[in-house]
């Protein structure tokens, strides 16, 4: 096997590469529709566009059973899913903004951007599979630091970038420079030679398309941890489709939010998924999950200073917002890191596809929907109000993580 080193700039590539159109719909798109004055209840729909991550799992079966090998287990599927992405982005080069003053606009883009994610979430099955493969338990702290922080990065540039390069240089200009960068990140993959798979890391030949997922949830060590998977996110999800929004409406710039919001976080989410990832070595899966939940969901709760037009500190109400989203996303670097070493515990070598995604499906489907109501929520109750409801669910909802989240040493027998 290759150097860590190696590994692990691999694993970087690959996230970052997902990660940049996660953060095109996630945290460009709402502030890009409101600025063209779409409605909030509108730009909530955008989290439809995660439907390919969430039911990902069902051809996951087909991306841990199908290969040419002399391309590589999981470079057969990386390499045409990052191609395909590019494509789609390239696309959108011709894209007429204005066209989003109407709905039928927004529509189109929404289609575009499903294709993108389409592509996007099923390259990550095959990558989240070479990753169970090339990181040993004791490296998996670290590889899910280097994997939130690379993810995030690429949501920040596909999100905070590309806002900035937006007001500055134009639409056609910034999807142009995401499509030069999908390209990019996809040469360390091109030049990597994937390690010939043995058979017993691959399914049983003749199994059937639902075993894997069937047997997955019969392992007895997994007893309530589905509990976990479709709770932890709730609080994340239910939040941040509005932070932008609320930004929008304090009278923020496309390109002030892309600046001094999106870049800027990127640096605390960096911070915060290494010192998470380090950390779970100490303190282990359960306490990390709990105590760095814990942490996100007090800084949830603090965008209702802002969003009530108070600032801290000295600070005005918008620059007040900007330092809690920085807080934001490093309590989230750090939960992030502690949650996804967990799912990689539990995947097996020869399901590694499927039982990562199924888990990340599981958070996505659960934990995602409830985005779409969050642009309704904030509309009756306000933003403030909105913010300390989506805190105080996400701490009640951490109740699972803590009675059901067992460390690696108590089941990796069992596997």
């Amino acid at each position: 096997m290759s150097s860590l080193s190696k590994r692990l700039g691999l694993l970087l590539a690959l996230y970052l590469a997902q990660g940049v159109p996660f953060g095109v719909y996630s945290q460009a798109l709402p502030a890009i529709l409101r600025s063209y004055d779409a409605p909030l209840s509108l730009i909530s729909l955008s989290g439809l566009l995660a439907i390919p991550w969430a039911l990902k799992v069902f051809w996951s079966p087909l991306v841990d059973r199908y290969y040419w090998p002399s391309i590589g287990h999981r470079r057969s599927w990386i390499l045409p899913m990052n191609a395909g992405l590019a494509m789609v982005m390239a696309s959108l080069c011709w894209f007429n903004p204005e066209n989003l003053r109407e709905a039928s606009g927004v529509y189109w883009l929404f289609g575009l951007l499903f294709l993108v994610n389409l592509f996007a979430a099923t390259q990550d099955i095959a990558t989240d599979g070479l990753a169970v493969r090339i990181l040993s338990s004791e490296e998996r702290g670290l590889g899910n630091g280097i994997q939130v922080s690379a993810y995030r990065v690429g949501i920040i540039i596909g999100g905070g970038l590309l806002l900035l390069v937006l007001d500055t240089l134009g639409w056609a200009q910034a999807f142009i420079g995401l499509t030069i960068m999908s390209l990019l990140l996809l040469l360390p993959a091109i030049f990597y030679r994937e390690p010939a798979i043995s058979a017993e890391a691959l399914p049983v030949a003749g199994e059937s398309y639902t075993s894997a997922w069937v047997s997955f949830f019969k392992r007895p060590e997994l007893a309530g941890w589905i509990w976990v998977l479709v709770t932890y996110k709730v609080a994340d999800s239910l939040s941040s489709a509005m932070v932008k929004p609320m930004m929008v409406d304090m009278g923020m710039t496309l390109s002030q939010i892309g600046l001094q919001v999106s870049m800027i976080s990127a640096v605390t989410t960096i911070a915060g998924a290494m010192l998470g990832g380090y950390w779970l070595q100490t303190i282990g899966r359960r306490q990390g999950l709990v105590w760095f939940g814990v942490f996100q969901c007090v800084a949830i709760a603090c965008y209702a200073i802002p969003a009530m037009g108070y600032g801290v500190a000295g600070l005005s109400a918008t620059s007040t917002a900007v330092a809690v989203n920085a807080l934001e996303h490093f309590a989230g670097g750090m939960a992030m890191a502690a949650l996804l070493s967990a799912v990689m515990d539990r995947a097996r070598q020869a399901h590694a596809g499927v039982d990562f995604t199924l888990q990340v499906s599981l958070l996505a489907l659960f934990g995602g929907s409830f985005y779409l109501p969050a642009g309704l929520l904030a509309e009756t109750v306000g933003y403030a109000d909105h913010f300390l409801i989506a805190a105080a669910v996400g701490v009640f909802m951490l109740y699972p993580a803590w009675r059901f989240t067992r460390e690696p040493d108590e089941f990796v027998e069992a596997k």
